[in-house]
């Protein structure tokens, strides 16, 4: 599949829906009262001083649509908030984490990180942490973010997430369920696999194939089908899985019925078209811009949200009911 460029996204998105940053600007300032001029930071920022700064940190590959639509998220909140947004991903947790200290090293007065091996992420967190660094935890690892010091946790629960596509595909009348797993290690997509089990009752399997391996995967969804017919569910975790999928059945000849967690113009064109059944949307544009809004009101006013439980984005579904609507919102890099 290929990712919406950064710039492509910029172009498509009208220019009406920048006042939605003047009236958060405006609701910051009431918040905040007569100190919003004279903020009080503590840790890092009060040791450097300057303006907010935050890094943002993602397990994500470079160019990966889903992470762009997170970094789209986490650009415009800095625009429209005044803060500065620096952000970064990798996909080997050990270098994720070692930008985590560099950030702290660098005195920045936010982290906004994802944690997809929250093992191997939490000692620069736990860093962070004891810095006075304020860190807000998205997308993955929301199970251990409190546990790791963070003042909030942004994302969806992965588990009740795959319940939600697990039902939805047996009130459809599937029998068998193939779930993909497309990337060794990462706890939140065994979670999705785990939740569509429960939710779907009925015969699972789960499939391990390599996101960075296209055509092997392909090949091996291809296998799995060819080798039992009677599978009419496939459950990717991932958009651009679910184009591999689609390619799969087709060349397997299978009926089964493909579903994917996760949006892009690609996955709303496929659900259009009739190839995918619905999407699981965790809605990440709110995974990038509400973590920056989060530290502002941190900095500026000590509010916290979500009492130790996740701030939720999803999961909604998306299907042809409701497709063209936010198809054009997929267009734009933020849905």
């Amino acid at each position: 599949m290929t990712p919406v460029p950064r710039s492509s996204t910029r172009a498509h998105r009208p220019p009406g829906r920048w006042w939605r940053g003047a009236a958060l600007l405006t609701l910051l300032a009431a918040c905040t009262g007569p100190t919003a001029e004279d903020p009080r930071p503590t840790g890092a920022l009060a040791e450097t001083g300057g303006p907010l700064r935050i890094a943002v940190i993602t397990h994500g590959t470079a160019g990966d649509a889903f992470w762009n639509v997170v970094k789209n998220g986490a650009t415009d909140a800095g625009e429209q908030l005044g803060a500065a947004v620096d952000y970064n991903s990798d996909g080997d947790p050990g270098k994720q984490a070692t930008l985590v200290d560099n950030a702290v090293a660098q005195g920045v007065g936010g982290i906004v990180v994802s944690m997809a091996n929250p093992d191997a992420l939490r000692p620069a967190v736990e860093g962070a942490v004891r810095a006075g660094i304020p860190v807000v935890t998205i997308n993955s690892g929301g199970a251990r973010s409190a546990e790791f010091g963070a003042i909030a946790h942004v994302g969806q629960e992965e588990d009740l997430a795959g319940e939600e596509a697990g039902r939805r595909l047996r009130a459809e009348g599937r029998s068998k369920l193939l779930c993909v797993i497309h990337e060794a290690g990462n706890t939140g997509l065994n979670q999705r696999c785990d939740g569509a089990r429960a939710g779907f009752g009925g015969e699972t399997a789960t499939l391990q194939v390599d996101i960075n391996n296209p055509t092997d995967a392909e090949a091996r969804i291809t296998g799995a089908l060819r080798a039992d017919p009677s599978v009419d569910a496939v459950l990717a975790l991932n958009s651009q899985v679910a184009a591999t999928a689609v390619t799969a059945g087709k060349s397997a000849g299978s009926k089964a019925a493909i579903v994917t967690f996760d949006l892009n113009t690609d996955v709303t064109d496929a659900i259009k078209a009739g190839d995918v059944l619905f999407a699981v949307d965790q809605q990440q544009y709110e995974q990038g811009y509400l973590p920056v809004v989060l530290i502002k009101l941190y900095r500026d006013n000590a509010n916290t949200v979500g009492g130790g439980k996740p701030v939720l984005t999803g999961p909604g579904i998306v299907d042809r009911s409701t497709v063209d609507r936010v198809a054009e919102y997929a267009e734009r890099g933020t849905r």
